[in-house]
């Protein structure tokens, strides 16, 4: 790669910018004044004060002297922060960024940051959630070269903390303001238009920037001076009495933009396209000012609200021809009244700017939004929501950067409309939004906005709306993501009950809502209930979608792994093998259903005990999830571990403790320490650690996890009955008999209770106690124990079962009271999908 590196749109400077030569030297102080490798600023000031403009100076200044990375973030909201990272992630090719999951790219990029020896610079502008935003502080440089600089308008006692200094951004010094002008005028060749009243004119503007770019902006373009201007500028004050009554300013600006910016709209309103700046002006104000696609205003429903919004110049009576309908608006047209807002200044559209291509400062909207008719507001929301759910890519990861900037401004919107958005139903663009965070990897997010979604969906449309159903699942969604099983399932036993009462059986999102529930079932450790709902979805689905749909191939697969797993791999493997190949050649090989289809074939040749299928399959699965996913996907971490424990149960523990103790550290870093995946690669390697015979590391880990799933999962789920099997036998080869057949005898009695007495696991844990009774010297127990644990393994697995041999070799042994020997593997099953 090359450098200098530069991420994101770094705004260019304004004309006639005024260098600000007081404030420079605050800021260049204050950076002065400490010794830590990174400095933070938090500029603050109300809005239109140009802290932006400075740190843009700062920004094309850092890339002037050649600083190697200048990453300019719009924060106004901490996806964005998360969003921007990543994308610097990829672009500086930081280790363990591939572009599947922004928080773990994020992560990579800081990470980088820490250690780089590159000189940098990142911009945070407009940080508003300083809460939310901790985790995501860039970390002090290794090099002097490191810098960070922030605007805010929030000006909390955490804006001081961690080593940043805070300073002050107010309105232009009465003689810069002057300057500004002087200059803004003398470049275009206009000095005309400073006359004796230009001391009054940035006085009653309030020496602010923004609200004198704004005027700059219309005496240029109208050729007006001072004098004119402050005389039309008061007369539009004395109508803001009633828009905006200065009660109603809590900006401590707003009279002054909205004056300037009404007086700009009036002119902009009369160029060609005629008519069409101020409807442009209002779908702007809804829209993120951090920046929207250009490719938005050629969207029908922009171009249909611009039509039906257009101010022509009305025609005298005597020579009116019949009433006509209005000219459409064509897309040329609207990308021209955006051009023409651009000259005005009031917004900024540069075709560098990608995806935020169109941007306009947040007083500004603020005041297009205040100065719009209440009864246009509807039509307003409706056209921009419109035009942003049009956007949108099919797949997410296809266009990740165009994803992050929707899901912005879908924020944004939604900020401004309220319940607009849900009249008459809630409105698709907000659940694309949802959709787009879990796609993303966002689930953090995902699960706040579900959650908002699914109470206003509640309380404006009914419990028993479609809508309030969709949002519904989708939130127990992201609950079993977050391994949160029991809160997941009672909300989607309600939703999937209310969506087939009120839809029908037949509906997709009432056979979605099943399936779903089967797969909470499933990670809540209720197999019982799992697989009769499965194998009812599976049929529905084959009547309903097809054999060979793709939901129809999910619900098989589920189910043949449910089948694994519950000790029916005779089963399960046949309809693996066909969902395998019927995926890959319906959907390819690189899809991520097909991906899951070799996964879970791959886990029941393990439980078969066809090792020697299994693992070649496993190191393919792995490398495809590595190469598809990303090293740190959760998918690919599953199959990392799968693929260690097959090593360690194969004779290859030196092989896979290393693999095992890279995967429980990434899992802790990346989902968390107490998600079931963390869990579960932990015991693994305990159970590694017990193959090589380390047990000062194996039993506190194993207790950890114990401990943990206990409080987690609870007292019966199979992952936790599986952990305390696994500590028993650690016990007994420590040779701490007691605690070993206390755990040994209510491993036992709990497998027969929950799932039954001819489950596999029920087995192991019966052989398991009858070992531990005959280790004690209670071989009356013992035989009895064993002679039905080789009865049931002739009966259930056949007489040349590995098993059933190892069984009843052992069984004779006790008969002819020879030393017992250790025989059974303690299964330690991964996280059941």
């Amino acid at each position: 790669m090359t450098w200098p590196v530069r991420v994101g749109c770094v705004p260019q400077l304004a004309s006639a910018f005024q260098p600000r030569p007081s404030l420079r030297q605050r800021i260049d102080q204050a950076r002065a004044a400490h010794t830590t490798a990174v400095l933070t600023q938090g500029i603050a000031g109300g809005g239109g004060a140009g802290k932006s403009q400075m740190a843009a100076a700062y920004a094309h200044q850092a890339l002037a002297a050649g600083t190697e990375v200048v990453v300019w973030v719009n924060a106004a909201e901490t996806e964005q922060v998360v969003t921007g990272y990543a994308a610097a992630a990829r672009r500086v090719q930081a280790p363990g960024a591939v572009g599947q999951d922004a928080e773990t790219d994020a992560q990579a990029f800081l990470d980088w940051l820490a250690v780089t020896p590159r000189s940098w610079l990142i911009v945070l502008d407009d940080l508003t959630d300083l809460e939310r935003i901790g985790p995501w502080w860039p970390p002090p440089s290794p090099v002097e070269g490191g810098r960070v600089l922030v605007t805010t308008r929030r000006r909390d006692a955490l804006l001081s903390g961690g080593g940043r200094a805070v300073i002050e951004v107010d309105t232009y010094t009465p003689a810069e303001a002057l300057t500004y002008l002087r200059d803004r005028f003398t470049g275009v060749q206009m000095a005309h238009l400073l006359d004796q009243q230009a001391e009054d004119v940035v006085r009653e503007l309030g020496w602010l920037p923004l609200a004198l770019a704004h005027a700059a902006a219309y005496m240029i373009n109208e050729d007006v001076p001072c004098a004119r201007y402050l005389a039309l500028f008061t007369d539009r004050q004395s109508d803001l009495d009633t828009l905006l009554p200065p009660g109603a300013d809590a900006e401590g600006y707003g009279r002054q933009v909205t004056a300037a910016l009404l007086l700009t709209l009036d002119a902009a309103q009369q160029c060609e396209p005629v008519g069409l700046a101020s409807p442009a002006m209002r779908l702007a104000a809804y829209l993120d000012p951090a920046g929207h696609p250009q490719s938005l205003w050629a969207d029908a429903a922009v171009t249909s609200y611009l039509t039906a919004h257009r101010a022509l110049p009305t025609t005298p009576p005597a020579t009116a021809p019949a009433a006509a309908e209005p000219p459409e608006v064509t897309a040329e047209q609207a990308r021209s009244a955006v051009q023409l807002l651009h000259r005005y200044g009031l917004i900024t559209c540069e075709a560098r700017g990608g995806p935020r291509a169109v941007r306009l400062h947040a007083l500004t909207a603020r005041a297009a939004r205040e100065g719009t008719p209440a009864p246009e507001i509807p039509a307003v929301v409706q056209a921009v929501a419109d035009g942003l759910a049009s956007l949108w890519p099919e797949a997410d990861h296809t266009n990740p950067d165009l994803c992050a900037v929707l899901r912005a401004n879908t924020d944004t919107l939604a900020a401004h409309a309220g319940d607009l958005l849900w009249q008459p139903d809630g409105h698709r663009v907000l659940y694309r939004a949802g959709l787009s965070l879990v796609n993303t990897g966002l689930y953090a997010a995902a699960l706040t906005h579900w959650h908002r979604l699914a109470t206003d969906s509640e309380r404006l449309l009914g419990s028993e709306h479609p809508d309030t159903l969709t949002a519904g699942a989708n939130l127990a969604l992201c609950y079993s993501v977050a391994g949160r099983a029991t809160e997941a399932i009672p909300l989607l036993e309600r939703v999937a009950a209310d969506s087939e009462r009120l839809l029908g059986d037949e509906h997709p999102l009432t056979l979605g809502a099943w399936h779903s529930l089967a797969h909470s079932y499933s990670l809540a450790g209720r197999a019982t209930e799992e697989i009769p709902l499965l194998e009812q979805v599976l049929a529905d689905s084959e009547r309903l979608l097809g054999d060979e749909h793709s939901r129809t191939l999910a619900a098989r697969i589920h189910l043949a792994l449910s089948y694994a797993v519950a000790g029916r791999a005779t089963e399960a493997i046949p309809l693996l093998e066909r969902v395998a190949a019927d995926s890959e050649r319906l959907l390819g090989d690189e899809h991520p259903l097909t991906l899951g289809a070799w996964h879970s074939l791959a886990h029941s040749y393990s439980l078969a005990g066809r090792a020697t299928e299994e693992i070649p399959l496993l190191e393919q699965v792995l490398a495809d999830s590595e190469r598809l996913l990303g090293d740190e996907h959760s998918r690919t971490l599953a199959a990392r571990i799968h693929l260690a424990l097959s090593y360690a149960v194969a004779g290859r523990a030196t092989e896979a403790i290393p693999l095992l103790e890279r995967v429980a550290a990434d899992s802790e870093r990346l989902l968390g320490d107490e998600h079931p995946l963390t869990l579960t690669a932990r015991h693994s390697l305990a159970h590694s650690y017990s193959l090589e015979g380390r047990r000062t590391e194996e039993i506190p880990l194993l207790e950890q996890v114990l401990a943990g799933r206990e409080r987690l999962l609870g007292d019966e789920h199979p992952d936790t009955l599986t952990a305390r099997a696994s500590l028993a036998h650690s016990y007994s080869l420590e040779g701490r008999r007691t605690e070993e057949i206390t755990f040994q005898e209510r491993v036992a009695a709990d497998y027969e209770r929950l799932l039954g007495d001819e489950h596999p696991d029920t087995l192991t844990a019966r052989a398991n106690l009858a070992f531990s009774y005959s280790l004690e010297g209670r071989r009356t127990e013992a035989i009895t124990f064993q002679e039905r644990v080789a009865a049931d393994y002739e009966r259930l697995l056949g007489d040349e079962h590995a098993d059933t041999m190892m069984a009843v070799d052992t069984l004779h042994e006790w008969r002819s009271a020879q030393k017992p020997r250790w025989w059974l593997f303690i299964k330690t099953w991964f996280g059941r999908r």
